[in-house]
């Protein structure tokens, strides 16, 4: 058995993978980020960043099963509840993983990230992002300060 995958999905999503887009907008997965089964969907996300620009969040089965349900635990009273669900229903696109290993970026969310003939897959350990070069190199200079605090506070 593989030890990156268990029940026929990725455990974790590690590393960062620069790859080009084709014409068509398809994109590569890592052979290491795919599931072992025959047809698997993701659900991509136009996530939404501060400074730094959008990206695609990719959600495997698993974590779109978790934001449901962090959803579906809000207060109906809560007023953020239903514009959240709404946003995030409307920017997303559940992608499947074709017999190559790739997926279809979805022409108004590559246009959101600005993904056109490039793009980096950055792994987030349970799920992975998809962000335009240039952009990622800005968040993971971000991310670098914030890294050393971070890594200090955890002992």
């Amino acid at each position: 058995m593989d030890p990156e995958k268990t029940n026929n999905a990725a455990s974790y999503y590690t590393s960062f993978y620069l790859h080009g887009v084709d014409d068509k907008r398809r994109l590569q997965i890592p052979a290491k980020w795919r599931p072992g089964e025959d047809v698997i969907e993701f659900a991509l996300v136009t996530w939404p960043q501060s400074k730094e620009g959008t990206c695609l969040r990719v959600l495997p089965p698993k974590e779109m099963e978790k934001l449901m349900a962090q959803l579906e635990a809000m207060a109906n009273a809560d007023p953020s509840k239903v514009p959240l669900k709404r946003y995030i229903g409307t920017e997303s696109e559940m992608v499947t993983v074709d017999k190559a290993g790739r997926i279809c970026l979805p022409d108004r969310m590559a246009k959101a990230a600005d993904i056109t003939n490039e793009a980096m897959l950055v792994g987030l350990l349970d799920k992975f992002e998809i962000w335009n070069p240039a952009r990622y190199e800005r968040v993971k200079a971000t991310d670098s300060l914030m890294a050393a605090e971070a890594m200090r506070l955890m002992g």
